[in-house]
């Protein structure tokens, strides 16, 4: 009975001793990996408005009834094309008026003039004083201010005329008519607007934070920009930043920037929508993997490998998320060993026998 019960006890304990290295065995063994310093290349998207590099409003410069539309919604113009004519009657003959009363200020300067010559040969014979030289003068500088006047007033009725013919101020493309033929116009009315749409300018925010970092990469002269648009299709040309402004908006705390993309298939149009791709590179950032990293109300952890193989759990801080990366600003150096894989499935403290990979190798 006795033998019997030494017996059993010898083989429970060999078997919880054999469970027991079994289990270390399976546990022991963990992937880690350093982290890796290159340059990293990552993308910003921001809210675009697209606007016409030539764009116009066509306003009326008087009031008047439009005679006559020589274009049609949606159409191509050139320079110096008649798009519009209003009414001129009463200019026309306020343009006569005009010179019938220049040519009078004329006609009376030239008797004026006769006179005054008159009145020297006068006082040169001593036939009349100088006082009377004097009077005459006064009345030729009065006539000749006349004439002046006249000629002022002639041109600006010629110029009011001239603008009842509304041309094209460049080449174009007409957009909208609201006012039909017969509409009254007062002077400021907008007629129509003109979108040269050969290049375009895509004008976009950046805040604070995003317009220091672009700063930082070094590369802001003409970088170059991509357009998505808003169908999510990506547009088939670059285009290049050329202006930022000069302060920022208060309500908002962002910066506009402007970049100039070219348009020579007329796809994008004046007001339309998108957003601009800035392509920005970090230089030497530190790169882990995502599956490294576990949260804890809202704070990044990973797990070192001390030297003793023994696992701490590490805060960090990220500087940004990549798709599978994080680039760590803080917490972790490049010469520490962490757990790639697994983080669910150990604790502070565990002890570990790492299998040292590479990074590239471990995430394919």
């Amino acid at each position: 009975m006795k033998i019997s019960l030494v017996l059993f006890i010898s083989v429970c304990l060999f078997t919880v001793s054999c469970t027991y290295k079994k289990e270390a065995d399976s546990v022991d063994t963990h992937k880690v990996i350093y982290p890796i310093l290159q340059d990293v290349t990552y993308t910003h998207k921001y809210v675009a408005q697209i606007q016409s590099v030539g764009y116009v409003e066509i306003r009326s410069k008087i009031r008047g009834y439009i005679e006559k539309i020589y274009v049609d919604e949606g159409r191509p113009v050139k320079k110096g094309q008649l798009l519009f004519a209003l009414s001129s009657s009463v200019f026309e003959k306020e343009l006569q008026k005009a010179n019938a009363a220049y040519k009078s200020a004329e006609a009376d300067l030239k008797v004026a003039e006769v006179e005054l010559a008159n009145v020297t040969i006068l006082v040169e014979k001593n036939i009349v004083s100088e006082s009377e030289l004097h009077v005459i003068q006064a009345k030729v500088d009065a006539l000749k201010a006349d004439v002046e006047e006249a000629v002022a007033n002639k041109e600006q009725v010629a110029l009011n005329l001239s603008f009842s013919k509304i041309r094209a101020p460049h080449d174009g493309f007409i957009n909208r008519i609201p006012n039909k033929v017969g509409s009254l116009i007062e002077e400021g009315d907008m007629l129509t607007s003109l979108s040269d749409n050969r290049e375009v300018f895509v004008y976009f925010h950046l805040s604070e934070i995003d317009y220091l970092n672009y700063l930082a990469t070094g590369e802001q002269e003409a970088s170059v920009v991509g357009l998505e648009l808003a169908n999510n299709v990506l547009y088939g040309h670059e285009g290049r930043i050329e202006m930022i402004e000069s302060e920022f908006d208060r309500s908002t705390g962002n910066i506009a920037l402007r970049a100039r993309f070219p348009n020579p298939d007329g796809l994008l149009k004046q007001g339309a929508h998108g957003k601009a791709i800035v392509n920005e590179t970090l230089k030497n950032a530190l790169v882990i993997p995502q599956k490294s990293t576990f949260e804890i109300q809202d704070k990044l952890y990973v797990y070192v490998v001390n030297k003793d193989n023994v696992l701490e759990q590490r805060n960090i801080v990220a500087q940004m998320r990549l798709p599978k990366y994080y680039v760590v600003e803080s917490g972790l150096s490049k010469d520490e060993q962490i757990l790639f894989e697994g983080v669910e499935n150990v604790m502070n403290g565990d002890q570990v026998h790492p299998v040292h990979v590479k990074i590239a190798r471990a995430m394919m």
